[in-house]
């Protein structure tokens, strides 16, 4: 069995399937659409509209590259706050054109950088997490790589979270748990595991609620097994959740997130 270590590297490997690889594979007729209508166009995040099995739906997602130069040109995963209100600016769309929502999630966290944080990256963030948990439309979220804290957060407070089988979702990377919690970033592998980032360890715990299949060593040696099972998944839970009255996806999402944890009154 592998390690949280080694499932974290293997979600981190630039050969595994984005978010244009998931796109093509399960959905039809995607038509992508850009900017957030207040600073610009976050290639770090894409979406637009689709259908899967004839049902509209809007799809999101952080976007990665598979070589140096795509990297560069996506920001490696990572997010501006344009990108965050571009996504939610979709996100109202379909919710008020009453489409499904379907978020694909790879990103080791969102930008950090001086000038994000000027244009307001919590707030985006923040607003974000607001706005989805109200949302009357069905809302799927899939971790297909790296969850990373907020910035993973942010576009996934849905109806139903899925994680690839050597996906990881975490607070923070393990790289910055250890360097906060024993001033010694070559202890991540330690940390990796106390971290419970793995979708084994979260799925044990309530807060995804399947594992897609992958191969053992990643799902780029395999991507269809991973591409046919999330779209069986992702057809199954559309139609159930559209069986619902808005009230109802509301309240499921609601009680969701509130019986994650344990406390006492």
């Amino acid at each position: 069995m592998k390690s949280a270590y080694e499932k974290m590297m293997i979600a981190k490997n630039t050969s595994r399937p984005n978010f244009y690889a998931f796109v093509n594979a399960i959905f039809g007729e995607f038509i992508e659409l850009h900017g957030d209508r207040l600073y610009g166009d976050d290639n770090a995040v894409a979406g637009g509209l689709a259908t899967i099995e004839n049902i509209p739906v809007t799809v999101i997602g952080t976007v990665k590259g598979n070589t140096t130069n795509e990297n560069i040109q996506h920001n490696f995963g990572m997010p501006n706050p344009e990108g965050y209100r571009k996504a939610l600016r979709l996100m109202k769309q379909a919710e008020k054109f009453k489409r499904p929502i379907i978020c694909l999630i790879d990103t080791p966290g969102a930008y950090p950088g001086v000038d994000a944080e000027k244009r307001g990256q919590a707030e985006a963030i923040a607003k974000n997490l607001y706005e989805m948990m109200s949302f009357k439309t069905p809302t799927i979220s899939i971790i297909t790589g790296e969850g990373g804290s907020g910035g993973a957060l942010a576009l996934a407070v849905s109806n139903k979270v899925y994680m690839l089988e050597n996906a990881v979702y975490s607070v923070i990377t393990a790289n910055g748990f250890s360097s906060i919690l024993w001033k010694d970033a070559k202890k991540e592998k330690q940390a990796a595991e106390l971290m419970k980032m793995t979708a084994q360890d979260l799925h044990k715990f309530g807060i995804i609620d399947k594992i897609i299949p992958e191969h053992s060593l990643g799902a780029h040696l395999d991507p269809e097994l991973s591409f046919d099972a999330l779209k069986t998944e992702l057809i199954l839970d559309i139609k159930s959740l559209l069986q619902l009255s808005p009230q109802e996806i509301y309240n499921q999402k609601y009680n969701r997130f509130r019986n994650f944890g344990i406390f006492d009154e």
